[in-house]
């Protein structure tokens, strides 16, 4: 009789366990396939997400870039401009014997000359400005591109004011030194006194001359970065947001500054 109740209980033991193992077994796979179902949805969310950032057709500003010196081009939700910084216009910094060399007596000429300098610049910005955020200081080097393929510089000169080296600044506002050929102040050679298009700065905002092109004068709107919201030649009627060359003389240099900043697009 023992020997019985012994046999029982092992066997009554054995099938507990089998039904626990097994109902381990159904609960782990169930979770499992539970957890993979949700790490599909969160990556076809993601891919929507990428989707629906990505911009398909590039800015119809961008035709007015000088092909020669810039390749630009979308990637997502990104515009990537690389240039060789090589302008289309004359300038004493291409150097004698060069076919776009001009002679300026008057300006205090930096060592360099385009041939002897390595110009090329590679920018990324957004291919919709963000003007929700703060607004952000200019630094030193490239803020942007001009539509000649040249760099656009800010109001500084080595750390220092513009004026230091106002000398040295040729007859469309740019110089080399140091580091690329850029400009400084308008580029009358693309925009003089005008609405045309300066070149795009590095927050995916496009920079243009004093005059408004839906007034044809000189805009009374602009914020502290000489910016507004108005039609463009390149928006079809619709407002975008821009900035302006500020018509206001800088210092003793004559001209007026490209971009002083602050960013408004980061």
């Amino acid at each position: 009789m023992k020997k019985t109740i012994r046999t029982l209980v092992f066997t009554t033991l054995a099938i507990s366990l089998f039904i626990g193992c097994s109902s381990d077994e159904s609960s782990t796979s169930s979770d499992s396939s539970s957890t993979d179902d949700t790490t599909n949805q969160g990556d076809d969310n993601d891919d929507d997400d990428d989707d629906d950032d990505t911009v398909t057709e590039l800015h119809a500003a961008f035709e007015a870039f000088n092909t020669e010196a810039t390749t630009i081009y979308l990637d997502g939700s990104k515009v990537v401009i690389e240039t060789t910084g090589l302008p289309d216009h004359e300038t004493v910094y291409w150097g004698e014997g060069n076919e776009l060399y001009r002679e300026e007596s008057d300006v205090a000429t930096t060592p360099s000359i385009m041939s002897s300098n390595n110009n090329a610049v590679t920018i990324t910005v957004d291919a919709t400005p963000d003007l929700t955020g703060n607004t952000v200081d200019t630094e030193l080097n490239t803020i942007g591109i001009a539509v000649s393929g040249a760099s656009i510089f800010n109001d500084q000169e080595g750390g220092g004011a513009l004026d230091q080296a106002a000398a040295s600044l040729d007859w469309t506002g740019a110089h080399i030194g140091p580091g690329v050929y850029h400009y400084h102040l308008e580029p009358v050679a693309f925009t003089d006194d005008d609405d045309s298009l300066a070149g795009i700065l590095l927050d995916g905002v496009f920079l243009y001359g004093r005059k408004c092109f839906s007034t044809g004068t000189y805009p009374t709107d602009l914020d502290a970065s000489g910016g507004h919201t108005t039609a463009t030649q390149y928006t079809d009627g619709a407002e975008e947001y821009h900035y302006h060359i500020i018509n206001e003389i800088y210092s003793t240099t004559g001209s007026y500054l490209a971009f002083a900043g602050p960013f408004q697009g980061y």
